[in-house]
């Protein structure tokens, strides 16, 4: 999940939180995030993505159907597959993803704590 350099600065098109989609900007242009934010959005788009998924990149994506959905070893094979996607993200300096829970319907819940180039520590949460 790349994004587009503007002026010498790392952006990306701005994503709704809920919806996943995109979102004008005042004037009715596409929207960008940038900065952090944009570094984030970008590996939370990362780990979304099954692998095959991206038409223009099927290599892309985690292998959600080949070795984390049904499979029992999920939450270990789910923690390293999203630290490497985070990890090869532009602007990410380091990735470590915590799983905090696994509900009844084994839905996992956690975030990746990313470290960005410039800096910045946050949490990407899913």
């Amino acid at each position: 999940m790349g994004g587009f350099f503007y002026w010498g600065v790392m952006n990306t098109l701005l994503l709704d939180r809920t919806t996943w989609d995109l979102l004008p900007d005042a004037s009715g242009n596409m929207a960008v995030a940038s900065g952090s934010y944009a570094v984030c959005q970008n590996v939370a788009s990362a780990i979304r993505v099954f692998m095959g998924e991206c038409y223009y990149n099927t290599a892309t994506g985690l292998p959600y159907r080949q070795h984390i959905l049904a499979h029992t070893q999920a939450a270990p094979v789910f923690r390293m597959q999203a630290e490497q996607a985070a990890s090869a993200v532009a602007g990410v300096a380091a990735a470590r993803c915590v799983l905090t829970g696994i509900a009844a319907n084994r839905q996992l819940s956690g975030y990746v704590l990313v470290s960005t180039t410039s800096g910045d520590v946050q949490h990407v949460g899913f």
